[in-house]
């Protein structure tokens, strides 16, 4: 008897996957965002299960704004205006000459009109944000490759789908004006960059108006989706108004939240994160009978070889450029990049890296189905079909091979972000034994409280003055035999008071009340590597 599997259930299905796969994914120590895909094109071959059709508008309505805000929230607007000049040559310079390259090769081999191929190559153009952020968290690599292609997948998005409306609009209509695009693209863009001031400013003060955690984590919930709807409602740029809005408010929210609100918050929104990029990836596997059915039979081979070509192009067009715009400034001009010069190792990491993902190929399922005149959109299925291999080549062959690629590259850890929380810890800690000598002069306090926080304080300054001798990490509050201690008597005050709730003498409002207190205690420790 044949088991009929609903589609809530194989939500649900695929929420235990998500789960289970990802904790494979840490434990062989690969891009969970592979497993995912590769799980839900399993999933869709299990017979009864239902096929889920992944409408277009739900990736970008539901899927892209929480996914991409915290990325942009999270932002160092310092590193980000520091690396402004690639990563703007990659987001908006390389999505164009990739875009042009794909949709010659495209063109060439389908024999499809040349503005239908420059919709395939507008929707391949954009190395994906999510797929990129998921597997650049697990690089060791120094913090300039980090915030360069974090950087280039924040804005490229907004790049590539304004060209795919243009390329869209051409096919549609029959005309094309290069001119008029420009200026369109100018104010897409513009207006997308003033949205996202404005949401950000506004985020902004409601937060500092509010002292009510979970209605403020809703509030941040909400104000990605605010900037992207209030982007689309006047026909700019929704995704470019997210990352602005993100990079504002993540200047500004240090500022203006509570501890809290950032300790409520912020384990929501990892949450989310998790469960959206699971779903995502899944998804996208899920997709792949679909695709294969929709197409005549005998034309997968010719599409996978299709497909092989333009990843081969796209990297190609990917390398030049990056390699190019690297190094021939520096041979017309002995003084350009001097100090500034980047080794060849990294810029090959940065050529390497540019998987595709969901948004891809949510543009590729938002082709329209029919033209004006009630012809079939030429090539649709091809498109979509082709879309996919790429997402699955580019995740399967660049993400397990960019750990490898770090070793053979020997392409070590700068560690200046912890180098520079040293410092600022330092100096903070010295700051605050300052301000508690200021009020031990002044008599507000009782003397036994002074001396209590000036020993701890005294301590943390002094395991921070230590440069550690083994290279570990420089994050480091207490002495590692204060931390063990600590651990230690923590764990006991924990078994402590669950036994006194076993035995009933206190009850668990109790009991909860004091494990977070605990658990604060321990956070503050040295954190795990």
């Amino acid at each position: 008897m044949a088991i009929v599997v609903g589609k809530t259930e194989l939500i649900l299905i695929c929420l235990v996957a998500v789960a289970l796969l990802a904790l494979a994914a840490r434990k062989i120590r690969i891009p969970y965002p592979i497993l995912l895909t590769c799980g839900g094109v399993l999933l869709a071959l299990v017979p009864g299960l239902p096929a889920i059709q992944l409408e277009p508008q739900l990736v970008f309505n539901l899927f892209l704004p929480p996914l991409i805000y915290p990325a942009a929230v999270f932002t160092s607007w310092r590193d980000f205006r520091a690396q402004l000049r690639p990563i703007l040559f990659l987001a908006i310079v390389l999505v164009l000459l990739t875009m042009t390259a794909t949709a010659y090769l495209f063109h060439g081999l389908t024999g499809l009109p040349l503005a239908v191929a420059f919709v395939f190559g507008a929707i391949m153009s954009p190395p994906d944000a999510v797929a990129a952020l998921s597997v650049t968290q697990s690089l060791r690599v120094p913090r300039r490759i980090i915030v360069i292609l974090e950087g280039e997948s924040l804005v490229n998005d907004a790049t590539a789908f304004i060209a795919f409306r243009f390329a869209v609009a051409a096919v549609l209509t029959g005309s094309f004006s290069l001119s008029q695009a420009v200026l369109q693209f100018l104010l897409v863009a513009s207006g997308g960059v003033c949205v996202g001031l404005v949401v950000g400013w506004l985020a902004t003060q409601v937060q500092k108006r509010l002292d009510d955690p979970p209605v403020q984590t809703m509030f941040s919930l909400l104000t990605p989706y605010l900037a992207y709807f209030s982007g689309e409602a006047i026909h700019v740029s929704g995704i470019l108004a997210v990352v602005i809005a993100g990079i504002y408010y993540g200047w500004r929210a240090p500022r203006i939240l509570s501890g809290r609100m950032r300790l409520q918050a912020l384990p929501v929104w990892e949450m989310v994160v998790f469960i959206l990029n699971g779903i995502l990836f899944m998804l996208i596997g899920l997709q792949l009978p679909l695709v294969v059915h929709s197409l005549a039979p005998g034309s997968i081979t010719g599409a996978a070889k299709l497909a092989l070509f333009v990843v081969l192009v796209m990297m190609l067009v990917r390398f030049a450029w990056i390699f190019g715009t690297s190094y021939l400034p520096r041979l017309l001009s002995r003084n350009f990049g001097g100090k500034n010069r980047v080794p060849w190792q990294q810029t090959a990491l940065i050529a390497w890296t540019g998987m595709r993902g969901a948004d891809s190929l949510a543009g590729a399922l938002a082709i329209p189905l029919v033209l004006a005149n009630g012809q079939p959109f030429p090539g649709r299925d091809l498109i979509i079909l082709l879309t996919f291999c790429v997402i699955f080549a580019t995740l399967v062959l660049q993400g397990l091979t960019l750990a490898p690629l770090v070793r053979f590259l020997k392409i070590k850890d700068d560690r200046i972000t912890e180098k520079e929380e040293r410092l600022a810890r330092l100096k903070a800690n010295e700051a605050a034994l300052a301000r508690l000598q200021e009020i031990a002069s002044s008599k507000r306090a009782m003397p036994n409280a002074v001396e209590r926080l000036r020993s701890e304080y005294e301590d943390r300054v002094r395991q921070l003055q230590i440069e550690e001798p083994d290279g570990g990490s420089v994050s480091r509050l207490y002495s590692r035999d204060f931390e063990e201690l600590a651990r230690e008597v923590l764990q006991t005050e924990r078994d402590t008071v669950i036994q006194l709730r076993n035995e009933e003498a206190i009850n668990d409002q109790a009991l909860r009340r004091i494990q977070r207190d605990i658990d604060l205690a321990e956070a503050r420790l040295h954190r795990p590597a």
